[in-house]
């Protein structure tokens, strides 16, 4: 079985990108999502996020969501503002943010790779979530949601995906967000098998967002191979919507935190137990972490910042992130936050959002401390990956976001 196969695409017909292309289902709430969708019929938030067309209050979880989900993805068929490409082909996708650009390439990829962990994974996953995305692709039929991916140290993939944007593109949109999507259909034979062979060739490829839809192609491929005495492992259901960047392009934002109270502590107090594992330096302006082991705090309407003492980072993977420093020194000894996960006390704040939040959630009296964080690196990400280990909550903030509608993967 390939690591990534090319697939027949279902996506929007010819103009008609900007129509339904659309935030990925998860970073948006309802509220927000039918906000988006005024006057916009064919937007894929009716997919994604097919609650906001039943009446509010509704279940997100219940079985009229899902069947709403399909209805709609119906209509959309029946309307042909969406298609399925005739031949199986690899994609071509581009993201303009600003001045960055990521250029990546939508493979159909392996859940047997997913399940022997080729397809490195850092992130634990929650029932709850798994069962929506199972029950989403069920009702669907289809994976709608792109799980994204990076690859390491493949020039001649890079080469492909280049000369490929130098054409004339099958898609091209700016979404409501000003951030440009643009799609390229690879239809060549001898350009697919080049693909196809070069990724078999490489050792492993790196979850960096989608973990939920990835588990959950994963259940839905192994519930149709148990019960189909036919199977051969060729089938659609074996494999799972992808976009693969290489590492070398991706933008990681910071993560920060933010915390209701001291812990009954004073802010002299607090600062003081942080000078045990932090040096802390005053500072007259807002503090951005330029490196690893550097942290910014603000407390009291002031800026300080640290810096971790040396003697105290250690090898291992997970437990030499910026994060789990914060955690281990100052979180769970100083403020009494263990458990980020189910801790109500602990917030946290999107790197895309800008240091201005964090004073605004303190100022507001909302929050008591905030803390300002050194991004984590891809080759923190791939490190913590390959040790086959899990990063703390919360330590990875990728931008910009796959687009939902663009390309999706239907099954056998």
């Amino acid at each position: 079985m390939p690591l990534i196969q090319p697939f027949k695409g279902l996506r929007p017909a010819a103009g008609r990108a900007a129509d339904i292309i659309a935030p990925p289902y998860d970073v948006l709430s309802s509220d927000e999502a039918r906000q988006r969708v005024a006057g916009k019929p064919w937007s894929f938030l009716h997919i994604s996020k097919p609650e906001i067309d039943l009446p509010l209050g509704t279940d997100l979880y219940s079985a009229e969501v899902y069947a709403k989900a399909r209805e709609n993805l119906d209509a959309m068929l029946a309307a042909g503002v969406i298609a399925q490409d005739a031949t199986a082909c690899y994609y071509v996708y581009r993201i303009v943010m600003g001045s960055h650009v990521q250029t990546g390439l939508v493979a159909a990829a392996s859940c047997k790779d997913y399940d022997t962990n080729r397809i490195r994974r850092h992130e634990l996953t929650r029932p709850d979530k798994e069962d929506d995305r199972v029950r989403q692709i069920e009702a669907l039929n289809a994976q709608t949601g792109p799980v994204f991916l990076a690859y390491t140290n493949a020039a001649d993939i890079d080469t492909i995906l280049q000369k490929t944007t130098a054409l004339t593109p099958d898609a091209d949109a700016t979404a409501d967000d000003g951030i440009r999507h643009t799609l390229w259909a690879i239809r060549d034979a001898e350009t697919i098998a080049k693909i196809s062979t070069t990724f078999d060739a490489m050792p492993a490829l790196y979850i960096a967002d989608g973990h939920h839809r990835s588990a959950a192609a994963s259940r839905v491929c192994a519930a149709r191979k148990a019960a189909n005495p036919a199977h051969t492992g060729d089938e659609s259901y074996n494999y799972f919507l992808s976009v693969i960047f290489p590492d070398h392009q991706l933008k990681i934002l910071d993560y920060n935190r933010v915390v209701t109270d001291l812990h009954g502590l004073s802010v002299e107090d607090f600062l003081a137990r942080v000078g045990e594992s932090y040096s802390v330096e005053p500072s007259s302006t807002p503090v951005k972490p330029s490196r690893h082991g550097e942290v910014g705090v603000y407390v009291a309407g002031k800026w300080h910042k640290l810096s971790i003492k040396p003697a105290l980072v250690p090898e291992d993977p997970v437990a030499r992130l910026d994060v789990s420093l914060l955690t281990t020194h100052i979180l769970d000894p100083i403020l009494g936050v263990a458990d980020l996960r189910r801790d109500k006390r602990i917030d946290f704040v999107g790197g895309i959002r800008g240091l201005p939040e964090l004073e605004k959630r303190v100022n507001s009296g909302e929050m008591a401390v905030a803390f300002a964080m050194y991004a984590t690196t891809m080759s923190d990400l791939m490190a913590v990956a390959d040790a086959d280990q899990i990063m703390p909550p919360k330590s990875t903030w990728f931008e910009p976001k796959l687009a939902d509608g663009m390309v999706s993967h239907v099954l056998d």
